[in-house]
């Protein structure tokens, strides 16, 4: 038998040393499949449960690996299924390629079954680079530069095969006019500014007395030229959530996340800096950065078009993070003054003394700060993190702390629910030889999670390392939305949109063969996290959560907190200062000692 498109695009894909492809079946696809089978499943094909889900673990594969990851799925639904996780992949900046079906080219504008108009539908998602594969010349440059692009580009790109294209006898691109040849290589390069603008940056920084960095995903590979600019200019360092893993924890003026979900000490170093260092990150919220007229500021980053953006920063340097970095170090000098430096690591600590008395505060039935307060220390130096969105990501944001390397990622812009499981699916594809935990709200379990438990268990005999954790935080509640309504709107719970049905995730685990484990009281964390990371294959760890803890912003007023008292009396004036005083009891019990107290 002669060659076929599809064989083609397996065997390209092999030679950009793709291994995986993460994907769902489907008659669209049919003759990819078909070729799979010819290939010996080379590179191997991953059964998701649902595109959606391949598409995250692509994206997951793609983060925790460095390499491009690949998805596939069948025409009409399939593609549609796929948006979601490109999505995240083109908002996080993640190099992900779909290879999607299309129905037979005779039957196309006939509103013929799972027709569906991939263009239309995927022009933005895949704005980079999209699409259709019409003749078995046309392949070789599509795809190349489909997985050449998503690489440069760091963004999701997709090819569209028709199914009867993707039968057709496969025909090498001719020397001939209108033919378009392909090459394979994809060299590496170096992007730098230029010494007039790092010349002027270091003027900024120089002149600084209280000066923060904020790092995030960009900085990778750079963690020891941000750690020297740090220690010459007396900085501090802030972490975006993409950028959790950067830089280790243990550093005393690394001062956490920020944000809206991160820590007192991140909010206070960019509330009172004078100079601001942005590296490899395009953190969105500027009411988190310097107020405006406060602070002078820099910015570093790869892409000119994340340049620029969310403060006025007087200078702009378009280049790699560590390439540009080691190029503004010669230019700096040592800010001899230490008090700064010492206040934010004074700073440091009360805070993790805060965290460490909030978790270790009781609720009914248990605290879930103390959750993943106790997980922190037990995690293996090399073990990968996924979070999902939800009241969990506060708690990865605030008491996880990150060691020399340690992997973490989650949803980072797009925010989506259901993509811890799936990312850390993706990420034992990637690292077959390391453990993967994954924290996850309940609401994301049941939106996404209990169905890739099947995933799980189907491959978890490949992985080298086959320890697989999935913390489930059990509050029956969407509680993220829940103190959002409360502290944000003034309004009450919607229990109709907000209350969860109470399912049994470990019951559920244990079901498929999984390790199953169900806390309902404090004592029993602890030994369930050991339990679990002692296992033998995936294992489930269920805690029952107190949904009232409430995770209070870094910036929280009692003018906010009033609000939220209100809400949770659904207004009544007559009960609204008792429950104010109730719940200023309450967030007082959670602030120990952080400053935050209002007057």
């Amino acid at each position: 038998m002669s060659e076929t498109v599809a064989d083609r695009i397996l065997s390209r894909l092999r030679q950009w040393d793709v291994t995986e492809v993460f994907g769902y079946p489907g008659d669209g696809i049919n003759g990819l499949l078909a070729a799979w089978g010819r290939a010996g499943n080379t590179p191997r094909f991953i059964q998701a449960r649902h595109e959606e889900m391949a598409a995250f673990q692509a994206v997951g594969y793609a983060k925790f690996s460095g390499r491009v990851g690949v998805c596939a799925a069948t025409s009409g639904p399939g593609a549609i299924h796929l948006l979601n996780g490109l999505y995240d992949a083109k908002l996080d900046h993640v190099p992900v390629v779909a290879i999607v079906g299309q129905t037979h080219r005779s039957a196309m504008g006939g509103s013929y079954q799972q027709e569906v108009d991939l263009h239309a539908l995927y022009k933005d998602v895949a704005s980079d680079f999209l699409e259709t594969v019409t003749v078995p010349e046309q392949l070789p440059n599509v795809l190349d530069r489909a997985v050449r692009t998503a690489y440069g580009r760091r963004a999701p790109t997709a090819v569209i095969v028709p199914a009867d294209v993707q039968e057709m006898a496969y025909t090498e691109p001719s020397h001939a006019f209108k033919m378009v040849p392909s090459s394979l290589d994809r060299s590496d390069w170096e992007t730098v500014p230029s010494q007039e603008s790092l010349e002027r940056a270091a003027e900024i920084l120089n002149t600084g007395d209280k000066v923060a960095i904020l790092v995030g995903q960009g900085a990778a590979g750079a963690r020891d030229e941000v750690v020297e600019v740090a220690e010459l200019l007396g900085a501090g360092i802030a972490k975006a959530l993409l950028g959790m893993d950067v830089l280790p924890d243990a550093r005393p003026n690394v001062t956490g996340a920020t944000g809206l979900l991160g820590t007192r000490p991140s909010y206070e170093l960019m509330r009172d800096c004078d100079t601001l260092l942005t590296i490899g990150s395009s953190f969105p919220y500027s009411q988190f950065l310097p107020d405006f007229g406060t602070a002078r500021g820099v910015q570093i980053d790869l892409d000119p078009h994340m340049i620029g953006m969310r403060y006025p920063y007087e200078v702009n340097l378009v280049g790699g993070a560590a390439a540009t970095l080691r190029r503004l170090i010669p230019l700096l000098r040592r800010n001899e003054a230490r008090d700064w430096y010492d206040e934010v690591c004074a700073a440091v600590e009360r805070w993790n003394d805060v965290t460490r008395r909030r978790a270790e505060l009781s609720a009914d039935p248990v605290n879930p700060e103390y959750v993943a307060h106790r997980l922190s220390p037990l995690l293996p130096d090399n073990a990968i993190v996924t979070a999902d969105s939800g009241s969990v990501t506060n708690w990865y944001a605030r008491h996880l702390r990150f060691r020399e390397g340690m992997r973490g990622s989650l949803s980072g812009t797009l925010a989506t629910m259901g993509c811890a499981v799936p990312y850390a699916i993706g990420a034992k594809f990637a690292h077959p030889d390391r453990p993967v935990v994954a924290l996850v709200g309940d609401g994301a379990m049941q939106m996404n999670g209990t169905a890739e438990l099947i995933t799980a268990a189907k491959y978890a005999k490949d992985w080298d390392d086959p320890r697989l954790v999935i913390g489930v935080w059990n509050n029956r509640d969407l509680n993220q939305v829940t103190w959002e309504m409360r502290a944000m709107e003034g309004a009450p719970q919607f229990e109709p949109s907000q209350a969860l049905p109470d399912v049994s995730y470990a019951a559920l685990a244990s079901a498929m063969g999984l390790t199953g484990i169900r806390v309902e009281k404090p004592e029993g964390v602890e030994p369930a996290w050991r339990e679990a990371l002692a296992a033998d294959g995936p294992a489930v760890v269920e805690f029952l959560t107190d949904p009232s803890v409430p995770p209070i912003p870094p910036h929280a007023t009692w003018e906010q907190m009033e609000s939220t008292a209100r809400s949770l009396v659904n207004g009544d004036p007559d009960r609204v200062d008792v429950a104010r005083q109730g719940l200023k009891a309450k967030v007082q019990e959670f602030l120990p000692g952080s400053g935050q107290t209002a007057e």
